[in-house]
C-alpha cells in the first residue's frame, strides 16, 4: 500500500447496525488518501483514542504532524489525554476547521453509497467486516495500492485487485 501523508483530516459518520447507531471513525490525508477506519459503538473519548492508537500503529502510516477534527469535544479531549500518555502526540497540531474537513466528508460518500442499498447490517461483527471490505475497495479505486497488471499489460479487474490486496494485507 502507498503510505498516506502526515496531515490528516479525521471525522466520524453514523452507520446503522441492527436499528442502532454506530460510528465509523475515518481519517484521510489532505490529498484524499485513506489513513484508517474503525467502527465503534459510540462517540466517546475512548473510541477516539482507540481510533488514533490503531491508526498510528499500522504499518506504512507516518506519524501525523497535523490533525484536523470536527467540533466533537470527546475527540479533542481524547487527543489531549493521548499527549499525556505518549509524548509524541504533543508535537501534533490539532485543528478544528470545518472547511478543511470537506475532504473526509466527501470521502464518506463512497461508504454511504455502498451501505444505502444494503438491507441493513445485522451484527456489529458483520458490519465491521463489510465496512472494511468497502473501505478496501475504495482504496483500490483511489489507486492507493500498486497492484500487478493483468494479461497483456492491462489493469486487473476490481475483483482480482481486491483478491491480491486481501492476500497482501493478511501477511504480517
Amino acid at each position: 500500500a502507498r503510505s498516506p501523508g502526515s496531515s490528516w483530516r479525521m471525522d466520524e459518520t453514523a452507520v446503522g447496525v441492527r436499528g442502532g447507531r454506530h460510528y465509523l471513525y475515518r481519517a484521510v490525508d489532505r490529498h484524499g488518501k485513506s489513513v484508517a477506519s474503525l467502527l465503534c459503538s459510540d462517540r466517546t473519548m475512548e473510541a477516539a483514542q482507540a481510533f488514533f492508537r490503531m491508526a498510528v500503529g499500522q504499518d506504512g502510516v507516518p506519524w501525523p504532524e497535523k490533525i484536523n477534527v470536527d467540533g466533537n469535544s470527546a475527540t479533542h479531549r481524547g487527543l489531549r489525554l493521548l499527549a499525556i500518555e505518549d509524548r509524541r502526540w504533543q508535537d501534533v497540531a490539532v485543528r478544528a476547521r470545518h472547511y478543511l474537513n470537506n475532504v473526509v466528508e466527501q470521502d464518506h460518500r463512497a461508504i454511504k453509497q455502498r451501505c444505502a442499498p444494503m438491507w441493513g447490517l445485522k451484527t456489529f461483527r458483520s458490519a465491521a467486516i463489510a465496512l472494511a471490505s468497502i473501505e478496501l475497495a475504495h482504496r483500490i479505486r483511489k489507486q492507493q495500492y500498486s497492484l500487478p497488471t493483468g494479461v497483456g499489460g492491462r489493469a486487473c479487474s476490481l475483483k482480482d485487485s481486491r483478491a491480491v490486496a486481501l492476500v497482501d494485507s493478511s501477511v504480517p
